[in-house]
């Protein structure tokens, strides 16, 4: 990892950090996902993700978890080297790989100001939102509309 990267942290550490920059005023923001084949929809998602605070936080989810939601062959890279990606990215402050199977536990740990979700969601419909009040904070929904998929990317690979 070069030092131009973002640090790559586990939930300890990550909370630690994450309180670091909370106490000299920054403002949290949470995005999540998959990342197993990054394309321009997860770009422009987490630069706008970023825009919505000081301190964007990435969780990415491990091996397991993107296998159930991916499913079998999924993901094609993994957590490691996802997790690397996404902290090259200029805009991405932290990362960490997550196992639980949602966001959640993440969400308590760190209490963002803000969660940011893709478009695939309205506030209404995210799995995390009364966490997301319960904690103080707010979900908002970015990037540009769902016509990027990485699942949709690998089937057409495979026709």
């Amino acid at each position: 990892m070069s030092a131009t990267n973002a640090p790559i942290l586990d939930r300890e550490d990550l909370i630690a950090e994450v309180e670091k920059r909370r106490a000299a005023g920054q403002s949290i923001v949470l995005a999540n996902g998959c990342f197993d084949l990054l394309h321009v929809g997860h770009i422009r998602y987490l630069a706008a993700a970023k825009e919505l605070g000081d301190c964007l936080v990435v969780g990415v989810n491990s091996d397991e978890q993107a296998r159930k939601l991916k499913g079998e062959g999924r993901p094609a890279v993994n957590e490691k080297e996802r997790a690397e990606v996404i902290s090259a990215l200029r805009f991405v402050d932290l990362a960490t790989i997550f196992v639980e199977p949602t966001v959640t536990e993440l969400i308590r740990a760190i209490r963002p100001n803000v969660h940011a979700k893709g478009t695939d969601y309205t506030v209404d419909s995210v799995p995390e939102r009364e966490v997301v009040r319960e904690v103080g904070g707010r979900v908002a929904i970015v990037g540009d509309p769902k016509d990027h998929s990485s699942t949709e990317l690998f089937s057409r690979t495979s026709d």
